[in-house]
């Protein structure tokens, strides 16, 4: 039979086709077995229970508080805007201006008042932030925008605000600093109430050639049960837990498939544990985590 040249080139290009199938299985293959190796690899540490995607609008989300069933405040590092999203409305439910555009990055609740950082050191007073009648007064902390401040919480235990340096501390370079802020005065103490020792064996993994880059805080949360502090890094994804004395009990490695860059943490009422991520290739998300 004569094989006319239309039908020969395209026998060929189906051919070479079948023959490029054939040596992708491989490296499929192998691209799935390195997948589920690292999931493995991190399913001993914690399990992702829920994810959360948030809209375009949260993109670049930077801090975020639990304030009810479903219901979470978050701010972003672009707008002085407080917003209240409904995870399973997966909806934006308000927005609260409290300020012009600028870099904010903690954000804690306190009763009817809400606080934000700003990444130079700024606190923001948005007192009865729910409602009409909000006002907003501001307290500069002795950091500034060298520190980069991303962290806030609210510590009920003790009636303050705990932050910590992410950049440059006000000490050493191998220490990291958790600051206390009065609740009444807004006052900050410029000795830290807890040092994070970047020396610390517990390091060896993460160590950085340049010490004060081991370790980069982005956020901060208190568990309600135990009290132990959790500070979250965005920079290499890691989650280091203290108790409430300060003493390190652990550092957990966060997949970066997973946690493309964790800038906010928080707990529910009852201890269920959730962490914000920006974007990356995916939307912005709020994962909620299971600890083993």
């Amino acid at each position: 039979m004569k094989i006319s040249k239309s039908n020969g080139v395209a026998i060929i290009t189906v051919i070479c086709g079948i023959i490029l199938l054939l040596l992708q299985i491989p490296v499929t293959n192998a691209l799935v077995d390195k997948s589920k190796k690292i999931d493995a690899k991190y399913s001993k540490f914690y399990e992702i229970k829920n994810t959360y995607k948030l809209p375009v609008m949260l993109n670049e989300i930077s801090g975020v508080t639990w304030l009810s069933d479903n219901t979470f405040a978050c701010i972003q590092d672009e707008d002085g805007i407080i917003f209240i999203y409904n995870v399973l409305e997966n909806k934006i439910i308000r927005k609260i201006k409290f300020a012009n555009s600028g870099d904010y990055e903690g954000l804690a609740i306190h009763d009817n008042d809400a606080f934000v950082m700003r990444s130079d050191g700024l606190l923001f007073e948005v007192k009865n932030y729910k409602t009409d009648s909000l006002s907003v007064t501001k307290f500069q902390t002795p950091f500034t925008t060298s520190n980069n401040i991303e962290s806030l919480v609210y510590d009920s235990q003790n009636n303050r605000f705990l932050t910590a340096t992410k950049d440059d501390d006000l000490g050493d370079k191998h220490i990291k600093g958790i600051y206390n802020i009065d609740m009444a005065t807004k006052d900050m103490d410029s000795i830290p109430v807890i040092n994070i020792n970047l020396e610390d064996k517990a390091f060896k993994n993460f160590k950085h050639k340049k010490i004060e880059k081991t370790f980069n805080p982005s956020d901060i949360a208190i568990h309600p049960k135990t009290q132990d502090i959790y500070v979250i890094e965005g920079k290499k994804p890691k989650l280091l837990i203290l108790n409430s004395k300060g003493k390190l009990l652990k550092i957990l490695e966060l997949d970066k498939r997973k946690f493309a860059q964790p800038e906010g943490i928080t707990f529910s009422d009852d201890g269920r544990l959730f962490i914000s991520n920006e974007a990356d290739s995916e939307s912005a998300n709020i994962l909620e985590l299971t600890l083993k």
